[in-house]
């Protein structure tokens, strides 16, 4: 993560509230992707089940934000952009719209979660920056 100040708590993991928020954060981010139509788009280039993605962005997010290392001690370095290439997502690609519904879905996520706005704030940047950078579209 490529935060420019120092949070108030140790990692920004710590400051979300931990391995609970965390869970609780992507439990949502799915639970939306799935609900609403909204991010319908985005829900179509996630197969048939989510659980798995769930797992995986549990894990990846835990690590990320300075916590567990939970998604490289089973899988290694995460490797996004190729581990999101059409061929391993079922022949979906990632455009501008994709990226954009990731991002409100998860913003929405952060906000109905309870993650603090100051946090919100610098997680909504850097997941930014990842999710253009994912992008294998240019529409």
């Amino acid at each position: 993560m490529q935060i420019q100040e120092k949070p108030p708590a140790g990692t920004p993991f710590d400051w979300i509230g931990g391995e609970a928020k965390v869970e609780a954060l992507v439990e949502r981010f799915y639970d939306l992707m799935d609900l609403e139509p909204a991010y319908a788009q985005l829900r179509a280039v996630h197969g048939t089940s989510l659980d798995n993605a769930r797992q995986r962005l549990f894990w990846f997010l835990c690590g990320w934000l300075g916590g567990p290392s939970y998604y490289t001690d089973r899988f290694g370095h995460p490797m996004l952009r190729a581990r999101h290439l059409p061929q391993s997502i079922g022949g979906h690609t990632i455009g501008i719209k994709e990226r954009d519904q990731w991002l409100a879905c998860m913003d929405q996520a952060m906000g109905e979660t309870g993650v603090p706005e100051d946090l919100r704030a610098r997680l909504r940047d850097s997941f930014f920056k990842t999710a253009d950078w994912m992008r294998n579209r240019g529409e």
